[in-house]
């Protein structure tokens, strides 16, 4: 068996790295109108893009397509090999495609061109080289500059695919701006993830309301209020007035204090030992706002009111974890 050669690893991480940050200086530096009327091309088309690749330049493709559907421009991932066999059926007269391959020489991709041109679809390439026949026959093409990968053997691709994955990025990113993308449009493509929730996700939505509210009247015993605290199970319950008006709460903090007042808990009336400093939040706030009340009052426990401060619902730091928010 061949021994393996000892290497300083690190000083491998630095100068692979290094070499990449390099060659993506130069790759910003290099772009000029051609980027320019690309993102032009594909802000006006009427159909959607399709990023096409084999192999390690396939993988780019592939996560190109995803970050641009993800910033609101409709994309997909053609594989070159695949589409030879059916998938190119997908591919219409209104879309614009982005080729990427390094060499521009792919054979998959080349084998391809004919009927790209015969769906009549926009073509644009990026590669590695700006005379290939893959580069020649897009109507822009990208050229990424580089000529050597990071690799010391100058075979994996390396350097070449963070270029191409990097223009994908300046591409979708573009593109995000002028359509004047925000973060509620991000949330609406991410309902699943956690950024999703964090944008879309309200108070309301996993707050605790209608029957499962603990509420009890001012005249209420504290022995009466102690069973609607634990029927609930919520450690809170809401003293409400005739009016529906909040006007204090009890938590698990108050009854501390009174039993450690030796306080008679079927004589005594809540309004003598409830909270009356209540901390409240907007029922249609977001859940996000109400852990930054929690955290910067280091309290867990809010209650949710409407617009005409009435309240409808309990929402608990337990609640937010369990919704994924923290």
């Amino acid at each position: 068996m061949k021994k393996m050669k000892q290497i300083n690893y690190l000083k491998s991480a630095k100068r692979t790295i290094n070499l990449e940050s390099e060659a993506l200086k130069k790759v910003a530096k290099s772009l000029n109108k051609d980027f320019s009327a690309l993102c032009e091309y594909l802000l006006n088309s009427k159909g959607r893009i399709i990023c096409l690749g084999v192999g390690k330049s396939g993988h780019i493709a592939n996560k190109t397509s995803a970050t641009l559907s993800s910033t609101g421009s409709p994309a997909f991932f053609v594989n070159a090999g695949e589409a030879m066999h059916g998938d190119v059926g997908a591919i219409t007269k209104k879309d614009s495609v982005i080729i990427f391959s390094h060499s521009g020489e792919s054979d998959e991709v080349i084998n391809l061109l004919p009927t790209l041109r015969n769906v009549k679809c926009n073509i644009f390439s990026i590669t590695g080289n700006p005379q290939s026949t893959i580069s020649q026959q897009s109507i822009i093409n990208i050229d990424t500059g580089i000529s050597e990968e990071a690799c010391p053997l100058d075979l994996a691709p390396t350097t070449s695919t963070t270029a191409a994955l990097a223009i994908g990025d300046a591409i979708a990113v573009a593109l995000l701006e002028a359509k004047g993308f925000q973060s509620d449009d991000f949330a609406k493509s991410h309902p699943g993830g956690k950024l999703g929730k964090r944008l879309l996700l309200k108070v309301k939505d996993i707050m605790h309301q209608g029957k499962e509210m603990p509420k009890v009247s001012p005249n209420s015993l504290l022995s009466e209020v102690l069973l609607e605290v634990s029927s609930k199970g919520l450690g809170i319950a809401l003293v409400i007035d005739n009016n529906d008006k909040l006007i204090g709460v009890f938590t698990d903090g108050d009854l501390r204090r009174a039993l450690n007042s030796k306080i008679k808990i079927h004589e005594t009336k809540i309004t003598d030992v409830m909270s009356k400093k209540v901390k409240t939040i907007d029922e249609s706030s977001l859940a996000t706002k109400a852990i930054e009340i929690m955290q910067q009052n280091e309290i867990y426990v809010l209650v949710a009111i409407r617009k005409d401060k009435k309240p409808t619902g309990i929402i608990r730091m337990h609640d937010l974890l369990k919704s994924g928010l923290v």
